[in-house]
């Protein structure tokens, strides 16, 4: 039996094994700790929670992939997605943390008062979320499926068994901890590669630093090579196309549910704005390092695998054009694989370099492990969204308020199974690379719950009418814009990735339009949305006392 295939086994059941344990650990009792986790996770831990549940699949195996075969381009991916966390940190999470539901469907149903405004962003979240964990089950079925050396199909629905597993049974504070788990899994393995080649290529171990250089040779290879450089601008896209992804990217990360419900978790708002920090702090550490392993990756690719002999060309090749997402053809029959001849999936860069780069049998399995911890950890948080969307803001807020705690863990945990299972018959299958899948969850995203939740919050005209036209609105721009632009039709030059701005600019219009033309919201509600903007004042709310930043709510 291979050695790598054992040494990888080994890490990735050790890993399955440890995230399994704290779910069963950490099993969900009450409602607030499948929704919540009981409000009461430390800032650090809930930085390090946010960092594995943001950092998903399509970070940790699709960015640098990106990167590498877009070059400039790609850099919009980063921009958008660090930006959109700020925007989310300084606008957003404070305050909805202040508002104290379990939610984003709860907030704008009460902060509008609206049970139709309610569902229809319970909808919302579910679309959005079902669409992002896709991506998030194709990439586990990637890293499965090389490991295990079977098709990647197989591997999908292996990750399937296994978040809905530790999903349905943990809940909200078994996934929390066990993201805690993830993200020390996901960001060890992402590091040990490129400190290795950046110590194998330039001698210098802070690949920060010292890929910088290689960015220069690399151009040099371009144009010897006759291709587009690496560093070049809109070589891949047009200029709108890039501000247009990178606006996407940054107003539906300030908009997506399963993240935004992490500031649910900690005890008051404070310790909602340290998460915030921490969680900056841990992604910056990924996404600083991305640039480099892209750099890293296509420089060893150039010089290293284009321009040998086709029947001499290392074992890892054959391992990856056996999984379909690797493609190299001798186009003009002289024997020599040219890089033009090399066709890579972006998906399988970030897998595939360990590899590539010779670095080991263990940092091999240490990647595929901090991989699956990436699918693992966001997929989980998107299962919590879309059950908690279905089974607290649909079932019980809705339709049976008087249904019994047993009753609502019961239909929560039903919803995960059924939904994993949903979202991995589709991923067998993916519409996308997953990047782009991920970019569609995003400009959702951006086309409904971003103009929902900056209006709810920062403008109290807006009332149950407006929000409820700028969902739907919002939502319907989005999704035809990404039909039009795949069938060929766009605007300026931009692709179904950049969907997000038509949709947002929709969604704003639509809301504020639909509020001036209707009766404005009730003196009560108004004056709860001045009060979220403040802090130190304290929020009277049926007969429930919200209290100040340093000190707990009692809901």
């Amino acid at each position: 039996m291979d050695v790598q295939f054992i040494v990888s086994t080994a890490i990735i059941l050790a890993t399955f094994a440890l995230y399994i344990g704290i779910a069963v650990y950490n099993k969900a009792k009450e409602t607030s700790d499948f929704y919540v986790a009981g409000r009461g996770v430390p800032p650090v831990f809930n930085g390090m929670a946010i960092g594995a549940d943001w950092m998903s699949a399509a970070s940790f195996i699709g960015l640098a992939g990106t990167v590498m075969i877009l070059g400039y381009d790609g850099l919009a991916y980063i921009m958008g997605w660090t930006g959109g966390y700020l925007l989310l940190t300084f606008l957003l999470a404070p305050q909805l943390r202040k508002y104290g539901r379990y939610t984003v469907p709860e907030f704008i149903g009460d902060r509008y008062n609206s049970h139709t405004a309610r569902v229809i962003a319970a909808l919302c979240t579910i679309i959005i979320s079902f669409t992002y964990s896709i991506g998030q089950l194709s990439g586990s079925g990637v890293v499965i499926g090389r490991l295990f050396e079977i098709d990647a199909k197989v591997g999908t629905l292996i990750g399937v068994v296994l978040i809905a597993f530790y999903s349905a049974f943990g809940g909200m504070k078994g996934i929390t901890w066990t993201q805690v788990a993830q993200y020390i899994v996901l960001i060890i393995a992402y590091l040990i590669p490129i400190i290795f080649m950046s110590l194998q290529i330039t001698g210098n171990p802070a690949p920060w630093i010292s890929y910088g250089e290689l960015v220069g040779k690399i151009g040099e290879l371009d144009r010897e090579l006759g291709v587009s450089e690496y560093f070049a601008p809109f070589t891949n896209g047009t200029k709108w196309q890039f501000l247009a992804l990178m606006f996407t990217l940054m107003a539906g990360t300030a908009g997506l549910p399963h993240v935004i419900v992490r500031f649910y978790t900690v005890s008051t708002m404070k310790a909602a704005r340290w998460s915030g920090a921490w969680a900056l702090l841990f992604i910056g550490l990924l996404y600083l390092s991305a640039p480099a392993y892209a750099a890293f990756s296509r420089f060893i690719l150039m010089t290293k695998v284009a321009g040998s002999k086709i029947s001499e060309l290392p074992a890892w090749t054959a391992s990856w054009v056996d999984t379909g997402k690797l493609q190299i053809a001798d186009a003009n029959a002289d024997g020599i694989l040219q890089w033009k001849e090399i066709v890579i999936s972006n998906d399988i860069v970030v897998m595939a370099t360990p590899e590539i780069a010779n670095l080991g049998v263990f940092v091999i399995g240490l990647v595929a492990a901090g991989a699956m911890a990436a699918a693992l950890s966001t997929a989980g948080g998107l299962m919590i969204a879309i059950s908690s969307s279905f089974a607290h803001d649909i079932y019980y807020r809705v339709f049976k308020p008087n249904a019994t705690e047993k009753n609502r863990l019961a239909v929560a945990r039903w919803t995960i199974v059924l939904a994993t299972l949903a979202a991995g018959i589709v991923a067998l299958n993916p519409p996308g690379v997953i990047t782009q899948i991920v970019a569609w969850a995003f400009a959702l995203a951006s086309g409904t719950f971003f103009p929902a939740l900056i209006l709810g919050v920062w403008w109290k005209r807006s009332n149950a009418q407006g929000v409820t036209a700028g969902l739907l609105v919002g939502l319907a721009v989005t999704l035809t814009y990404i039909f039009m632009a795949r069938a060929g039709v766009n605007v300026f030059g931009i692709i179904d990735t950049g969907a997000g701005v038509f949709g947002a600019i929709a969604g704003f219009l639509a809301n504020i339009i639909v509020s001036l033309m209707t009766k404005a919201p009730s003196q009560k509600l108004q004056d709860e949305v001045t009060n979220l903007r403040y802090p130190e004042q304290m929020t009277f709310k049926d007969g429930d006392v919200w209290v100040d930043d340093d000190v707990n709510f009692k809901a």
